[in-house]
């Protein structure tokens, strides 16, 4: 019996059916995950927003397979060739791969050479030569020749034969599978230089001789590899087994050989039939696997690159606040100057001005009077100071700044531009900003994204705040979509204020989509700012299904009712009332109050509409109501002295940022305009499988320099501070070792300098990465695939 979707899910889950069922009604009724996950606990019985995902993303997968698997079924019957045993087969078939090998003798295509030679009427000749080895082929093949037919002698009507068996031998899907699997678990990719591209491609010079098993090639070295051949520089061939000097037939001939019964025993047609195999494997077989294998190394190697995109945004998109705060933003620049601008604590821009206190102006001490001016006139707290061209000569400045005026009692930090002028120039900040210029547009977004980082990141795509490896080679559609689901958890997670959130921030609501956004914000502006949920419901176009699935994650903060600000949903409020009729007092009195919150029993508020998961929510929210899931806020400490990379010297134990996680390790900003690389071996002394169970990009870390190559701006860090310097930490043993010890020295929180570091050479969000020359170095990023073509992160 063919298991339904649901059931199949299900499985692969390991939950029951009747939850994926309930999931599965609820996303076709249009609810979203993020609704589902916290609001439907009862339906779902408790899946949470991972599984939920998973579900989501399975279940278009398999109504994409049923889809597809529907249209091979009525192409076969409308062909006539559609009988019990190809239906069974085809609705077996359990993924798109299986269903197209099964489909593939059955796909109409061009006329093959297959074909001409069954319209010459050959097939009984290729069928009685590889029933009966024997006859002799060419004696046999005599009795087909047909010159009106085409089949002008003998080696032409062998000839046809073999077309029609290649194709039979080619399009066997139980063979295909089989061989497929094979050369997967066997085989392996090699790379050679193109002539004459040695010295164009000497970012690809680590694969200019290479190869390595299918099995073991990191996703990063994959899309490197395929990188090099689109620009022409590298040669890939995809080698179903290691060279060997074996004499005869590979094993795969033999599985084809075997498959079709084709045994050498020195019969007249054992030879033709040996040769036939070998031109099937050769000519089809191979070339199809071949593609197939092909995709399927670039589908998993995107696939793991979109899971580290989209992990390295979690991480910045939940990145700490500073929270309401007066902020100076600080866009450093050269010969163009500083670009400042003030915002209040509410976001809102009340200042703006260029200083010029770098070369050529060199107006230091202007600029200095200049910001104590305005830090003053609006009870500046925080100095945010972008982190691209002169952010150190800028940040010298700030510092001169707090040590000048510590009445003014600022704090700076150093946050990522990454996006600023994606930002800047787009058409939503020109609506937002239209009286500043586009330069002044940078130092605005530069302050607000330490205030508040996912209000302010969500203004631009996602794929431009560079935090993803060989983001330009991947798949447009499943990027985008990994992207938004995270961009849709996290703002949902964290819940958005109503009255100060900007459209693309509210766009992001669950069941809001930009058009319904913008006309939130009309609303809000029209008639000022929202009292209560229940008036949301007078915003055009949003309907009593739009304000089930946003009504929850919306805050109204100084309302009407008080559970506006929290995260209870409105359907819920009579389960609250009912609280707290049983505790006394109001509403107001009980929210908070853990001591009466916690004398109630959750039981005897359950009911048929409210289960026990939905009324301990209610329970934990009203005891911290509105909490915000992301961590405290604050600030690394760069070493004073320590601004440049020739400042840097081996043995220096250093704080500073994470600001990316790849597969291989971690890039740590330690305030020297370049990152330093924490190689996946240089971060603990226990295994590490994936970089981000030590680190996350916004995390505070300690490391110590191990080796600086000032030429290429190559810094190598490691996480275990005990390891010596100049001996690469990153030798010991590499990512397979498990020696004994403890964990790296590691400090979880944020500043605003959390987020990845200007781009370093490429494009987008990669970095450039030059051939280490230091030994230590060298090691740890060769181990990591970093040079070479690999350097592009």
């Amino acid at each position: 019996m063919t298991t339904s979707i649901e059931g199949r899910i299900a499985e692969e889950l390991g939950v029951r059916e009747r939850q994926v069922k309930a999931a599965v009604e609820l996303l076709d009724g249009g609810s979203t995950v993020p609704f589902i996950a916290r609001y439907r606990k009862e339906a779902t019985e408790m899946l949470d927003d991972a599984q939920l995902r998973t579900l989501e993303e399975r279940l278009r997968y398999l109504r994409e397979l049923e889809e597809r698997r529907a249209a091979i079924l009525e192409s076969v019957r409308e062909q006539g060739k559609l009988d019990e045993a190809l239906e069974a087969q085809i609705r077996g078939a359990d993924t798109k791969a299986r269903l197209e090998d099964i489909y593939l003798p059955f796909k109409p295509k061009r006329r093959t050479k297959a074909q001409i030679a069954r319209e010459a009427g050959l097939e009984p000749l290729a069928d009685g030569l590889l029933g009966d080895p024997s006859k002799e082929p060419l004696t046999a093949a005599a009795e087909f020749v047909d010159a009106e037919k085409g089949v002008t002698d003998a080696a032409a009507a062998l000839e046809g034969a073999r077309a029609i068996l290649t194709e039979r031998f080619s399009e066997d899907a139980d063979l295909i599978g089989e061989l497929r699997e094979r050369m997967w678990t066997r085989g392996r990719v090699a790379a050679k230089v193109r002539a004459g591209k040695e010295e164009a491609g000497a970012k690809f010079a680590d694969y200019f001789d290479f190869a390595e098993p299918f099995t073991a090639l990191p996703s990063h070295r994959v899309l490197a590899l395929l990188r090099g051949e689109k620009e022409e520089v590298l040669d890939l061939a995809l080698e179903p087994d290691a060279p060997s000097d074996e004499p005869g037939p590979s094993a795969y001939e033999n599985a084809i050989a075997h498959r079709f019964g084709v045994v050498g025993r020195g019969r007249p047609g054992d030879k033709w039939l040996a040769d036939t195999v070998r031109w099937a494997w050769r000519t089809r077989v191979l070339v199809h696997l071949g593609i197939d294998l092909r995709l399927r190394l670039r589908t998993a190697a995107e696939d793991e690159a979109v899971r580290v995109f989209a992990a390295n945004l979690r991480d910045l998109l939940l990145a700490a606040p500073a929270g309401t705060r007066a902020t100076l933003g600080l866009d450093p620049g050269f010969r163009t100057g500083v670009k400042v601008a003030i915002v209040d604590a509410t976001g809102k821009v009340v200042a703006t001005d260029t200083i010029y206190p770098h070369v050529p102006a060199n107006k230091w001490d202007q600029s200095l009077t200049r910001l104590a001016q305005l830090a003053k006139e609006h009870s500046v707290d925080l100095v945010a100071i972008g982190n691209g061209t002169a952010s150190r000569e800028t940040d010298k400045l700030a510092g001169e700044l707090i040590a000048r005026h510590p009445e003014l009692d600022l704090t700076k930090v150093m946050v990522s531009e990454a996006g600023a002028s994606v930002y800047s120039a787009s058409a939503f900040a020109s609506q937002e900003l239209p009286s500043l210029d586009v330069s002044l547009r940078g130092a605005v977004s530069i302050a607000r994204r330490l205030q508040d980082p996912l209000a302010e990141l969500v203004k631009i795509d996602p794929k431009s705040i560079g935090v993803g490896q060989y983001q330009h080679d991947l798949s447009e559609v499943k990027l985008s979509r990994s992207l938004d689901t995270v961009v849709e958890d996290c703002v949902n997670g964290v819940g958005v204020d109503v009255n100060t959130a900007s459209a693309p921030l509210l766009s992001r609501v669950s069941g809001i989509g930009a058009g319904l956004a913008e006309n939130i914000v009309a609303h809000r502006d029209t008639n000022g700012p929202f009292r209560s949920r229940r008036a949301l419901k007078d915003v055009a176009r949003l309907g009593p299904k739009a304000y089930e699935q946003c009504a929850g994650f919306l805050r109204i903060r100084g309302g009407e009712d008080p559970l506006d600000a929290s995260s209870v949903h409105p359907e819920a409020y009579p389960v609250v009332r009912r609280m707290v009729k049983t505790a006394g007092g109001e509403v107001a009195a009980l929210i908070g109050n853990t001591a009466a919150l916690r004398s109630l029993r959750p039981d005897d508020f359950v009911d048929e509409t409210f289960g026990l998961p939905t009324v301990t929510d209610i329970l934990r929210e009203l005891e911290k109501p509105g909490r915000d899931p992301r961590p405290a806020f604050r600030t690394a400490s760069f070493k004073e002295g320590v601004e440049k990379i020739g400042d840097l010297t081996s043995g220096m134990v250093l704080e500073g940022v994470v600001t990316n996680v790849a597969a291989f390790g971690a890039f740590v900003d330690i305030g020297v305009h370049q990152d330093g690389l924490v190689h996946v071996s240089a971060m603990s002394r226990t295994f590490v499988k994936d970089p981000r169970d030590v680190v996350k990009s916004g995390d505070v870390v300690k490391v110590k320099v191990l080796d600086v190559d000032i030429p290429r701006k190559r810094i190598a860090l490691t996480l275990r501070l005990d390891d010596e310097a100049a001996k690469s930490g990153a030798q010991n043993g590499g990512t397979g070792s498990k020696p004994a010890g403890g964990r790296p020295v590691k400090e979880r929180g944020e500043r605003g300098g959390g987020q990845p570091r200007r781009q370093q050479g490429g494009r987008g969000g990669e970095r450039q990465v030059p051939a280490p020359t230091n030994s230590a170095m060298a090691d740890a990023l060769r181990r990591a695939g970093l040079t070479g073509p690999d350097r592009r992160r």
